[in-house]
């Protein structure tokens, strides 16, 4: 290396930009020449107590990052690096690492102890580095006369706990998890001197509760670990407190069903803790009921609240128990407002905390919320100090999803005028809590499904006086007007009939929402935003006698996005606003051109400003932001599908755009619209699109074969091969020799069923459900000429379709794209599929089963499915 170590290092976080891009340079040519020397002499930098801290911390986390990355292909190429280096230098690097554990700088020893679970996490899954945890156990000490100093204590349980943290639960033997508990357990005893081991310990209990299960098993180790970790929310040091309530607030997701005999303790802890500790301390001890209603109201949903004595499910109902004193508690905690708190989006303060817990409680016990909170509002809500008339109306607000519409309206209908006027009260905070109440009325109780909505025709007047009244207030108010706004519109979505009660005001609405986000504070509190969000909700939500606003509507939003593209940029800030504007504006735009498209009456509003729209939407992806060019391309597929075969014209220009987008590995939300777009042209232009199809092929093709692109695209690239084939027949040819095989592997990979977690159920299901999806539209496009491509492919289908039917993890969607391919399969290939269903009789139980359920949607493609089988068998 040119320079000794310490001084590359050093310049490399230098603020000269010159010296800072030479040692970066430096260091990057050294490690491209020999990476094992550069990895080595990274951790014998690390490891030299006479080096400069910031050097030795420096040298540990490039180290860190030489073995780690957030992209998937470049982690793997890390891994790999590492699993191939020479395993002397390998142990060397190790053998530094766990030295500098014993380094009295905690800069040098927390990195260390990150690099070693970094590397833990690629050698203990290939049976690698097996002493590992019985080396870090030995720095711990063994009897009285061998403790180890606190500071090597402190880095040996960072360490363990980075390494839980790290490596799955499946990894470790139960031995070495009994060793790690053991020693985490008796870190965090209260009989420890060092608050400093003490933290660590907590903290690695918490990573490593994961592992725990077997020891949670048993009574006797169960009770001991909750002893301490309550013993240790009663610490001196509040840092240890906030860390054993996390520890709490996991264990009660990890072990709900563990916790019965320990909730009167935990109860007077946390209840302790709300009223009389230290803010960080007492959020957690809320976020730990809080966590137990999650639990509990995700087990209602599940198994939909009916549970006998002897039911298998363990259901303890701790929120219900706990109710006559929790609710009081966290009625205590809503008056503990901060007076900033509005200005400040990212505030969380003990009265947020304990009025969503009170929310997630109202959720998970309904009806029995009432009568212990409406006391507290109707004792606070008029009384002269602002904080009590704050939270009595977040308290109302935050009970309102959860119980009956019954026992809600009549409270409701008291209460709506009380809230109207609050708008007006002196005090901020409450006039910004009575309008997100007010949304919540507006969401909860008011719509098609309502059957007494609390909103009339009587009293919606003076409620819209009120909010376009208001929306003129502070940001924070405004803002919350707006959603309130939202909900409004969204409740009168689906009536039916040319017109909606709103439509009388719906103008004003436009104006109202349109002179907000055009407000010089627009950009504080998320004004502008939610503007436009609720004007959008405000137009998809619009009738029939709306309509001529909505068309008036159009230029105006032409015009302000052409604004954007003039506007002046001389900072950072400047360009986030106007990528800001130009994502909102496009947005917008979207849902006119679906609005106004969609009817035949109205959709000439949009054809005669669609050569305007696309020069602008082509010219916003100058700007070089994922989030623009994400709405830009929603708001593009909108308009082909409106303006059909006459975006042809426009295909020329557009398509390196379309290009870039199918390109674009690292953003890849922008990649999957776009090939959402892909799909909508098809649509639009039929067989017009097939001077453009080897183009989209050959990326699409390259998008499946990358390991860049995110997973989650590549069920919409197998749907938009349907698409493509069903656009252009017969033409789709050319593509078949490499779509299928991709197809074919996909299924395979759909078809794998172990170790599946929800996740990769959920994936998997999308998967499949794009590869029917593929292979409907392949089927269609051959249905009238060269049916017979598909005979060699049509076995290994309907292999895929009966894995899918035995698989009880299959959703509706899947189910049904299913059987609608068993329809095209046979409705295409016709009597040449007959000896196929000869062999695969099980489409007969599958049909039978989709004919005999009470889902319409399944039951309309299966009967169209049994009369094509019918036709050839």
């Amino acid at each position: 290396m040119a320079l000794e170590v310490t001084q590359v290092l050093l310049n490399a976080q230098s603020a000269d930009g010159a010296v800072r891009k030479l040692a970066e340079e430096n260091l990057r040519q050294f490690q491209e020449q020999n990476v094992a020397a550069f990895l080595l002499s990274l951790s014998h930098e690390l490891a030299n107590n006479d080096k400069p801290v910031e050097s030795r911390k420096l040298a540990g986390l490039i180290l860190k990052n030489s073995l780690d990355a957030k992209e998937a292909q470049r982690k793997g190429e890390l891994v790999q690096q590492w699993l191939d280096l020479d395993p002397v230098v390998k142990g060397q690097i190790k053998a530094s690492l766990l030295q500098t554990l014993s380094a009295r700088a905690p800069e040098a020893h927390q990195t260390s102890a990150q690099v070693i679970a970094k590397i833990a996490a690629i050698e203990l899954p290939q049976g690698e580095w097996p002493d590992l945890i019985v080396s870090l156990l030995n720095n711990m000490g063994g009897s009285q006369a061998e403790q180890a100093a606190s500071h090597v204590k402190q880095a040996t349980l960072e360490t363990l706990g980075y390494v839980c943290e790290e490596v799955s639960a499946e990894v470790l033997a139960q031995e070495q998890v009994n060793s790690i508990l053991t020693a985490v357990v008796q870190g965090m005893n209260a009989a420890e001197p060092s608050n400093d081991v003490r933290l660590a310990a907590t903290r690695a209990l918490c990573n490593a509760l994961d592992f725990a299960h077997t020891n949670f098993e048993n009574d006797m180790e169960r009770d001991y670990i909750m002893r301490v970790v309550c013993e240790a929310t009663l610490s001196p040091d509040v840092r240890v407190r906030q860390s054993a309530f996390e520890c709490l607030v996991s264990i009660s997701s990890t072990y709900y069903d563990k916790l019965a005999p320990y909730m009167q303790d935990i109860f007077a802890i946390t209840s302790k803790a709300v009223k009389e500790d230290e803010e960080p301390v007492a959020l957690q001890a809320i976020e730990f009921w809080s966590s137990i209603c999650d639990e509990e109201i995700e087990i209602q949903e599940e198994y939909g609240g009916e549970f006998s004595g002897d039911s298998e499910v363990p259901y303890f109902k701790f929120i219900k128990q706990a109710l006559p004193a929790l609710v009081p508690m966290l009625l205590e905690t809503l008056t503990k407002q901060e007076e900033d708190q509005d200005q400040d989006e990212e505030v969380w303060n003990l009265a947020m905390a304990g009025g969503t817990c009170l929310g997630l409680v109202a959720r998970n016990v309904g009806d029995d919320i009432v009568p212990l909170v409406m006391p507290f509002v109707e004792e606070n809500i008029s009384k002269p100090d602002w904080r009590c008339r704050e939270a009595a109306t977040y308290a109302f607000g935050s009970i309102l999803e959860g119980p009956s519409l019954e026992k809600l309206t009549p409270l409701v209908n008291v209460a709506l005028n009380f809230m109207l006027n609050a708008m007006k009260d002196e005090n901020n905070h409450v006039k910004d809590t009575t309008a997100w109440t007010l949304g919540r009325i507006f969401e909860f109780l008011h719509g098609s499904s309502v059957d007494a909505p609390v909103i009339t025709q009587a009293n919606l007047p003076l409620i819209l006086t009120v909010l376009l009244g208001s929306i003129k207030d502070e940001p924070n108010v405004a803002e919350k007007v707006c959603g309130a706004l939202y909900f409004l519109a969204q409740g009168y979505e689906g009536t039916g009939g040319i017109s909606s009660p709103l439509s009388p005001f719906f103008q004003n609405i436009v104006q109202a929402l349109l002179a907000s986000a055009d407000r010089e504070d627009a950009g504080d509190s998320r004004l502008r935003t939610s503007a436009y969000e609720t004007l959008n909700e405000v137009v998809r939500c619009s009738t029939e006698d709306t309509a001529p606003v909505v068309m008036q509507l159009v230029p105006v939003i032409l015009q302000k996005l052409n604004l954007t593209l003039e506007m002046q940029i001389l900072s950072t800030d400047d360009k986030e606003k106007q990528s800001e504007l130009q994502a909102l504006l496009c947005g917008v735009l979207q849902v006119m051109i679906q609005k106004l498209g969609a009817n035949e009456a109205t959709k000439y509003g949009i054809i005669q400003y669609a050569d305007q729209m696309m020069a602008l939407f082509l010219r916003v992806f100058a700007c070089r932001s994922a989030t623009v060019h994400e709405e830009a391309m929603l708001a593009i597929g909108a308009l082909a599908y409106a303006t059909g075969v006459e975006f042809g014209k426009y295909m020329q220009e557009f398509y390196r755009y379309l290009e870039m987008g199918l390109q674009n590995f690292e953003e890849y939300q922008v990649c999957a619209v776009t090939v959402g777009v892909v799909g909508d042209i098809c649509r639009a232009l039929d067989d017009k699109v097939l001077p453009f199809c080897d183009g989209i092929m050959t990326q699409l093709l390259k998008d499946l074969s990358s390991n860049q692109l995110h997973r989650s695209v590549k069920p919409p690239i197998f749907s938009c091969f349907g698409d493509i084939a069903l656009a252009i027949g017969e033409h789709f040819e050319k593509y078949l020799m490499y779509a299928m095989p991709m197809l074919q592997g996909a299924a395979e990979l759909a078809a794998q069923q172990s170790n599946r977690d929800d996740e990769m159920i959920d994936y998997s299901n999308q998967l499949r459900n794009g590869i029917f999806e593929a292979y409907s539209g392949i089927f269609q496009g051959f249905k009238n000429s060269k049916a017979e491509l598909m005979i060699p492919y049509a076995p290994h289908i309907l292999q895929f379709i009966e894995n899918v039917y035995q698989d009880k993890d299959r959703d509706d969607l899947v189910t049904k794209a299913a059987v609608g391919v068993l329809g095209d399969l046979a409705d295409t290939l016709g009597t040449n599929a007959a000896p196929l269903f000869a062999r695969f009789v099980f489409y007969k139980d599958f049909l039978d089963e989709c004919l005999s359920s009470d889902d319409q949607q399944l039951k309309e493609p299966a009967e169209w499915a049994q009369i094509m089988v019918n036709r050839i068998t």
